[in-house]
């Protein structure tokens, strides 16, 4: 019984030294993986909610239950006090093992892999603010506060002296080489404060979506960015470029084909409506009997007024007799009156044809009398 009392004693005591080193240190979360994490997406920073919130980068975390990596999304964080950063997470590799590095609160930004985060995280300290007085300054050359009103703000031009790429690992094969300098030695060593309870909420929303599995996404999450920790919709969410949410577009499609199926039946009924009279409108070729329109055109040549000329004709007959006696006079007017002024309607109206040919009957003999009266006169 003594014994038992003295081991726990002894453990108790154990485990109280080495609280301090806990503290002084980042500690890993005891999870390796074999394989590298994927690049890190590329996504627009959403507007910063208020004052004194600070930038997360996003990362990609392991899930031992689905054997994948998933996203967890970059947001904006209240400070747990201030003068308190946040050092991002990373993978580093182990030898062995790609092994994950929680991020922390701190007074300074320490070392998290030389892993270029963007939005300040260039991979060696922190460019998007600082603490002066209570409170916290913002660069807006790095960070968007564009949308509220903060006058705690400055413009300083950040020059990334690393190579700009999407490697979110050091070490290993491929990943970023990387060592710690002197100044991220010694903020290991100050205090730290783990991820507040809005952030590990935050990251236990993200496991529980597949969508930001990476298997899902191929590395485009559709949700790579939020305006508050667990708001993973509405205004202000970012997706990844290059993201296809498989999810939405699916709703949307059946609710077009919804919308789309009521609506194609009505223009079908509409167009059958008019499909149906079209035979009637093909019967409208009953008025290409139009034709009749089409001889309108020849009262339009009014043959009432040309038998009117046909009147002029049947003078020419009453004339016919008078010259009779005098066939000379008699011949020449018929020529220039009936003939010549209206040929189609002798063409026409066949039946004065026969009136002219007794008066070529009668022609001939007249020109033989005079002959003979010439000689006499000899």
């Amino acid at each position: 019984m003594l014994l038992k009392i003295w081991c726990r004693a002894i453990l108790s005591t154990l485990f109280l030294l080495g609280l301090p080193a806990l503290s002084m240190a980042q500690v890993s979360v005891n999870v390796s993986v074999g394989v590298p994490p994927p690049e890190l997406p590329v996504y627009e920073q959403p507007p910063i909610p208020g004052d004194g919130y600070i930038w997360t980068p996003g990362y990609w975390a392991w899930s031992d239950d689905d054997q994948d990596y998933y996203w967890v999304p970059g947001t904006w964080v209240l400070a747990p006090q201030p003068d308190y950063l946040w050092t991002p997470g990373y993978w580093g590799w182990g030898g062995a093992a790609y092994i994950w590095h929680m991020g922390y609160w701190g007074p300074h930004v320490g070392f998290y892999g030389g892993v270029n985060y963007g939005y300040g995280y260039g991979g060696n300290g922190y460019e998007g603010g600082y603490w002066q007085g209570g409170r916290l300054y913002y660069n807006r050359s790095v960070n968007n506060v564009s949308n509220v009103h903060i006058t705690n703000v400055y413009n300083k031009t950040v020059i990334n002296n690393v190579t700009v790429n999407r490697v979110s690992y050091n070490g290993g094969n491929g990943g970023v080489r990387s060592q710690p300098t002197r100044a991220e030695e010694e903020a290991t060593r100050e205090r730290h404060l783990p991820p507040v309870s809005d952030q590990q909420h935050h990251a236990q929303e993200a496991r529980s979506n597949p969508a930001l599995r990476a298997k899902e996404n191929q590395g485009h999450p559709p949700i790579a960015a939020t305006p508050r920790p667990g708001a993973f919709s509405g205004a202000g969410v970012v997706q990844a470029r290059g993201a296809v949410n498989r999810a939405e577009p699916q709703p949307r499609a059946e609710n077009q084909r919804r919308t789309e199926s009521p609506s194609r039946p009505e223009p079908q009924s509409r167009t059958e409506s008019p499909s149906r009279p079209e035979p009637q409108s093909r019967a409208e070729p009953q008025p290409r009997a139009e034709p009749q329109s089409r001889t309108e055109p020849q009262p339009r040549a009014e043959p009432q007024r040309r038998p009117e000329s046909q009147q002029p004709r049947a003078a020419p007959e009453t004339r016919a007799p008078q010259p009779a006696p005098q066939p000379h006079p008699a011949a020449p007017p018929p020529r220039p009156a009936a003939p010549p002024p209206h040929p189609p309607a002798e063409q026409r109206a066949p039946p004065p044809r026969p009136a002219p040919r007794p008066e070529s009957a009668p022609r001939p003999a007249p020109r033989e009398a005079p002959r003979p009266e010439h000689p006499p006169e000899r």
